[in-house]
């Protein structure tokens, strides 16, 4: 079996998938090297488009290592029989960790503390912040990290609302409808698919419906917020803080690099050295069940 893995991926993953086939780890010309590719496995950094699939003569199955699917043609892949799976539970508690991580960071001014202290400046009245023990945490989308995020919050004294059309009944939160979770959330933490309904979500209109001195954080994807309103509320102050892990565009380059009090990871929620195993170790399993 070959399998090529396009984007990166920790060293033990990549042994994980040579005990299945022979790995060819970021090749210099994917085109061409997919030509006779079993497997194609990527993260979010690769777009594999119908033109790309096209060349794949030989391709059955194409791999995310991690959970959304959104950077997958699935559609030409479902034309050319080719199977698309992704490790949905590989990577869940890391970018739950993550987001976790993110409310404090924001809420405590981590970020501005550190670099006021790079440039040898103690400003320390400046950088009073709050704490998260009683305060709502707003869930959008409540799938494996959405409950992971939950658990790990409710255990450091937080109150947790949700809204998601699928969940189930969990009795660690409070589900309610979105612009319920709007006016309650004192920290909004965003776990939803990108789909139609959930692109922009976070617009102008949503946001004037948000307590005052809010704070958000997007470890999903970057399309479900309107950059512009989010500019906009940010520098207003109607938003306290922002932390982002995921762009419209990555690399990111965009005009929220002005604000001071907006936060940002270059897509980092799932990159732990233990979720890539575990990455690793899934999808190895996937292709010796499918390919048998």
């Amino acid at each position: 079996m070959r399998i090529i893995v396009a984007d990166n991926m920790e060293e033990e993953a990549l042994d994980e998938l040579r005990a299945v086939g022979e790995v060819i780890f970021k090749p210099e010309n994917l085109e061409n090297a997919i030509v006779d590719a079993d497997v194609l496995v990527v993260r979010s950094a690769t777009k594999v488009t119908k033109e790309l699939i096209a060349r794949a003569k030989k391709l059955k199955i194409v791999a995310r290592a991690g959970i959304g699917l959104d950077n997958v043609d699935q559609a030409a892949c479902k034309e050319r029989g080719i199977k698309v799976v992704n490790t949905p539970g590989a990577s869940s508690n890391a970018v739950a960790e993550f987001a976790l991580g993110l409310i404090i960071a924001s809420l405590r001014n981590v970020q501005k503390a550190h670099y006021q202290m790079k440039n040898k400046k103690w400003e320390k009245k400046q950088l009073t912040g709050r704490e998260i023990e009683g305060k709502t945490l707003g869930i959008i989308g409540y799938g494996r990290i959405g409950a992971l995020l939950a658990k790990k919050a409710k255990a450091l004294g937080m109150d947790v609302v949700a809204c998601d059309p699928q969940a189930k009944e969990d009795s660690q939160v409070i589900f309610l409808k979105l612009d319920e979770l709007f006016q309650k959330a004192d920290v909004i933490s965003i776990h939803a698919p990108l789909v139609d309904a959930t692109k922009n979500l976070i617009n102008k209109e949503n946001i004037a419906k948000m307590k005052d001195g809010v704070c958000i954080v997007n470890t999903a994807r970057g399309q479900i917020i309107d950059e512009n309103a989010l500019y906009e509320a940010c520098k207003s102050g109607k938003i306290l803080g922002a932390a982002i892990d995921v762009y419209w565009e990555e690399p990111y380059h965009g005009k929220l690099l002005e604000l001071d009090n907006v936060y940002f990871t270059p897509h980092l929620g799932g990159s732990t050295k233990e979720a890539q195993i575990k990455i690793g170790k899934e999808i190895a399993l996937i292709l010796q069940s499918q390919l048998q």
